[in-house]
């Protein structure tokens, strides 16, 4: 059976939080979002190349139109995380390179700066990866934060992920210095 024919939700919940599907009409929170965190998206180059072109609304509001046509078309399920309480964008957090004959994705995701420390991505993440498994079926769900960030990897480690190890100089960062990823996964 062809991935297109697959019938997944426009949205998972989790405690805190609807983790949907972008759809027409989210740019504008989008793009809120990534002007109050641009700082620290740029400080991560390798993991976050998209966070080095100046954002603008349209290209935020085009970011989740086509990340709309990917998910309908199942070639990646990039999703929204927006808190149940008060309907507020915490961030964004999918999968991505769905390998379908071979159950595997990679997963992403970052947050607005002014929700650190709560806990939401990680909550985002084990809903997704939870779903995923048990849903979808994939046996095997990798994530590649960079090596350098810590909050970054202590989100893969608190959703379940194995540190597999550090991939090195994989990733040329502005400047020219060489950086790498930490390669975690989550097998079924």
């Amino acid at each position: 059976m062809s991935e297109v024919l697959l019938d997944i939700p426009d949205q998972i919940a989790s405690e805190r939080l609807i983790i949907r599907s972008p759809m027409p009409g989210d740019g504008l929170a989008l793009h809120a979002c990534v002007a109050a965190t641009l700082e620290q998206l740029r400080a991560w180059p390798a993991s976050l190349p998209w966070a080095a072109s100046e954002p603008s609304v349209d290209a935020s509001e085009t970011c989740c139109r086509q990340s709309r046509i990917d998910y309908l078309a199942r070639k990646g399920l990039p999703m929204l995380p927006f808190l149940k309480d008060s309907g507020r964008f915490a961030g964004a957090c999918g999968l991505h390179g769905i390998d379908w004959k071979h159950k595997q994705a990679e997963l992403g995701y970052w947050r607005h700066r002014e929700l650190q420390g709560l806990g939401l991505i990680t909550e985002a993440a084990q809903a997704i990866c939870s779903f995923a498994q048990s849903q979808l079926g994939l046996r095997r769900i990798a994530c590649l934060p960079d090596a350098l960030n810590l909050d970054s990897r202590r989100v893969a480690e608190r959703a379940g992920f194995q540190l597999e190890g550090i991939l090195r100089n994989e990733r040329i960062a502005p400047g020219g210095s060489l950086r790498g990823s930490a390669l975690y996964a989550l097998a079924n």
